[in-house]
């Protein structure tokens, strides 16, 4: 497998940062030719390197309960587990690895999440998962799978453009003042057709990398502005071909109990200022916290390993009961890829009246 130049490395960095820059603005960042940026961009996501989703935030759209699941399943259980995550109304995110399940799912009401827990409960399929479930109106999840911090780290690069993306926070008010309690139908529907979008674009045999905000129309551009609606880009890892001989091959999946007085937000400035692991996922409930990160030789050979600050020794001044799950990256498939559309109705017709 050839590695990635260093002309890619700068447009993956660009584009994972998913920012709603304009295209020069990008070339300026990068420093690569137009043309060389277009060719990289289009091969990063006929390749599956990159791949674009509309999330919906969850409080607008009235799933404000969100649970990122992880479960272990019996070795003869595995399928019939997948299927019955992966069958909740609320799940948007399978990722299935060779002994573990992550998912995330995004319900209503708790209840909904104790019924499907029920139901893994009655029909044994594996040990109690874990459930890290959080209101999604505050800064609950504050990394919602976004690679940039990881690939910026990996590709040598100084620092990072939007690192890090999350999930929910407090919502965007309108101009009076109002927060969104009601959408229109105006609005729902060009929230639909904005989730649909990755899945319409390929299905209509257009490309992969012509799924992004440029040229959306006002409706939808109006639902990203207010950030009821956002564009991401995410990394595939298992796909992605070394930079330089350095990969970030493996999924390490962490979760503990908060120390008394532990905040979330000291433990990832730690870990990414002074340890230089950049969680691409990281999840914060009172009595449980989970973090996902990439690992393998992901440092850079200039990287003094005695100024870096060890990563267990820190985790566990902040969380206990650690346990700590890692598999190939490689090794992992998405029955459920980030499917938004699920929590919406499906549009019909036109778009209903005016936004």
């Amino acid at each position: 497998m050839r590695g990635l130049t260093d002309a890619e490395a700068r447009v993956l960095a660009v584009l994972l940062a998913a920012r709603p820059d304009k295209e020069r603005e990008r070339l300026h960042q990068i420093r690569v030719p137009r043309s060389t940026y277009h060719a990289i961009r289009r091969r990063a996501y006929e390749e599956g390197w990159l791949r674009d989703r509309y999330v919906p935030h969850p409080v607008a759209f009235g799933r404000p309960t969100v649970t990122v699941l992880l479960a272990r399943p019996y070795a003869d259980r595995f399928d019939e587990l997948v299927s019955a995550v992966a069958g909740d109304a609320g799940a948007v995110v399978v990722w299935r690895g060779a002994q573990v399940v992550v998912a995330v799912l995004m319900h209503r009401t708790a209840a909904e999440l104790e019924r499907l827990l029920g139901r893994l409960a009655a029909a044994p399929m594996a040990p109690p998962p874990l459930a890290v479930t959080v209101r999604a109106e505050g800064p609950t999840i504050p990394v919602y799978f976004d690679f940039e911090g990881l690939w910026s780290h990996l590709a040598g690069l100084d620092g990072t453009l939007a690192y890090p993306h999350g999930l929910g926070g407090g919502m965007p008010e309108e101009g009076d003042g109002a927060g969104p309690t009601a959408l229109s139908a105006h609005q729902w529907w060009a929230a639909s057709e904005l989730v649909l979008r990755p899945f319409a674009v390929v299905a209509q045999g257009r490309g992969p990398h012509l799924v992004g905000p440029f040229g959306l129309p006002f409706s939808q551009r109006r639902l990203l502005q207010r950030g009821w609606v956002v564009h991401r880009t995410l990394l595939d890892p298992g796909r992605l071909p070394p930079f330089q001989g350095r990969v970030a091959d493996q999924v390490v999946l962490v979760s503990g109990a908060p120390k008394p007085g532990a905040r979330p937000e000291i433990l990832f400035s730690t870990l990414s200022r002074e340890s230089r692991v950049y969680p691409f996922l990281f999840a914060t409930a009172p009595d449980r916290w989970l973090l996902g990160a990439l690992g393998g030789s992901a440092a850079r050979p200039t990287d003094d390993a005695g100024a870096r600050r060890p990563v267990l020794p820190t985790i566990r001044e902040y969380l206990e009961g650690i346990e700590i799950h890692q598999e190939p990256a490689a090794g992992f498939s998405w029955p459920l890829d980030h499917r938004y559309d699920r929590l919406l109705p499906p549009p019909r017709g036109g778009p209903p009246g005016k936004p």
